[in-house]
């Protein structure tokens, strides 16, 4: 006990090979569950939206989560395990939550379409963040094919978000 107390007063790390691994795959294993619910959901989504600008990024999202999950699955052969159910209560949420909004503006297509632009980039947000602690995680792993996936993964959907950020500016601040 007094030795835990003493790394806690030296801010001593003890972040062995063994821990560092077991937390990339539970955390790959939150965002590989998240992904796969959201792959499930888009073209749910998609056929909800009015504005085309909207829907094509919401296909070119569908198709870059598709990219993205072949990458885990790579990671996850590379490590040999097989993905196990994550908890993405999180994104789950932000998912259905996107589904309450479309049916409470299900009359009035434009407010819609900014509650699914809304949510989107908010799932990107969180994606953006997980992907990235993913990526400094993978530098321990020592295996610079899982960091490269890692990171092309993070930048598409950094690339996503963005898309999705200058849709939503474009359709606020466009003249009727």
């Amino acid at each position: 006990m007094e030795e835990r107390s003493n790394e806690r007063k030296s801010g001593k790390i003890n972040l062995g090979p063994e821990k560092l691994r077991a937390y990339f795959i539970n955390n790959l294993d939150k965002i590989y569950a998240a992904k796969t619910h959201l792959v499930a959901n888009l073209p749910i989504i998609a056929d909800e939206i009015h504005f085309s600008d909207l829907r094509d990024a919401i296909f070119e999202t569908f198709h870059d989560v598709e990219k993205q999950i072949a990458r885990m699955d790579i990671i996850y052969a590379i490590l040999d395990v097989e993905p196990a159910k994550g908890n993405c209560n999180g994104l789950v949420g932000l998912v259905n939550d996107a589904f309450s909004d479309i049916k409470q503006h299900s009359k009035n297509p434009e407010l819609r379409d900014l509650a699914i632009a809304f949510y989107m980039q908010n799932i990107e947000s969180v994606e953006m963040a997980s992907f990235q602690v993913l990526e400094m995680a993978s530098v321990k792993l020592k295996n610079k094919q899982i960091k490269q996936l890692i990171k092309e993964n993070y930048d598409e959907a950094k690339a996503d978000r963005t898309l999705l950020l200058l849709i939503t500016a474009k359709y606020i601040t466009s003249k009727n």
